[in-house]
């Protein structure tokens, strides 16, 4: 991976029917980064996409899964370099800001996020739902993991080598982002926000997102992964919430009535408060074994992480010798 003690870069570009915007973006990165190799993944499009891509010398691959997060699987998967920069095709994120991220990679960050909330996102996205959606998964992702991450789910980031080697990608959509963001926070990795000048798309390019659908796969995805990652609070809340339900039920008419009469008048709802309370517990048991598991996966995910670093260490202290 390095020559003549350089570090690569890999810049990634995963597209669909982006011919209006594609070849600037390439022209723009090449120019930032001039020493960087330039991927362009061509994810079905039905226009000149790839075309344009090429002739401004780029490299393309074609990615027959559709769907973003399927893209960026296989990258991360088919690509080696020392740091990665990935942005959409859309121009929507400005080249120039490539070389200081990909210098705080070298500087030992996992991944570096090109915040684009800090700046000019709520004054170019003229869209109120994705500007409110962005708002709602940045609190809900915050508050869970006590973070003050500002930009969940931009697509502008620059990762490591081992970043790219060790992140299952396991999200088809767009709702790639917010999963990488979780699984950083989740295993202590190291992160930079750096904020970024985002504009709009430009006349022409159409955007592909859909506001309520792929806000609900989001959702989903951060309920999934708060579901894995965090499994003593989700469940042992609603455990809680059922079980209280149970102990009200039971206490303030079973009980009371049978400290007043000496008997039980009401054996379904004795029966159905008893159930209540025993599947509360049952939660709450789940949710502990769940997160002695959910920390052992972290534990080993750090070791592998340790493991896979030390080796690429090795090659690439064998590789300069050579």
């Amino acid at each position: 991976m390095f020559e003549n003690n350089q570090p690569s870069v890999a810049v990634l570009l995963p597209c669909f029917n982006e011919e209006v915007t594609i070849g600037k973006v390439v022209r723009d990165f090449k120019a930032a980064l001039p020493d960087a190799t330039v991927y362009v993944y061509d994810n079905n499009s039905t226009d000149r996409t790839a075309e344009i891509a090429a002739a401004e010398g780029a490299i393309v691959r074609r990615e027959p899964r559709q769907g973003k997060g399927n893209v960026i699987r296989a990258m991360f998967e088919g690509i080696d370099a020392d740091v990665y920069v990935m942005a959409d095709g859309d121009d929507t994120y400005p080249a120039d800001a490539a070389p200081a991220m990909v210098s705080k990679v070298l500087d030992g960050y996992d991944m570096v996020i090109g915040d684009r909330l800090s700046s000019t996102y709520f004054q170019e996205n003229k869209r109120p739902f994705h500007n409110f959606g962005n708002r709602l998964v940045r609190g809900s992702i915050n508050g869970l993991f006590n973070a003050h991450v500002t930009d969940i789910m931009t697509g502008y980031r620059a990762f490591s080598f081992t970043f790219v080697k060790t992140y299952p990608v396991l999200s088809r959509g767009f709702e790639v982002e917010t999963e990488m963001t979780i699984h950083s926070l989740n295993n202590n990795l190291r992160l930079y926000e750096m904020p970024i000048q985002y504009r709009d798309r430009p006349a022409g390019s159409v955007s592909k997102l859909d506001t309520v659908g792929d806000g609900i796969k989001v959702m989903s995805t951060i309920f999934r992964m708060i579901r894995e990652y965090k499994p003593l609070p989700f469940f042992g809340t609603i455990g809680l919430l059922i079980g209280a339900i149970g102990i009200l039920l039971c206490g303030g008419g079973v009980t009371y009535e049978f400290t007043k009469t000496g008997l039980v008048a009401r054996f379904p709802t004795l029966i159905g408060a008893i159930m209540l309370v025993i599947v509360g517990l049952l939660l709450f048991a789940t949710g502990i074994i769940l997160d002695v598991i959910a920390k052992n996966d972290r534990k080993t995910f750090i070791t592998d992480t340790n493991q896979f670093a030390y080796l690429r260490r090795h090659f690439t202290k064998r590789q300069r010798s050579e």
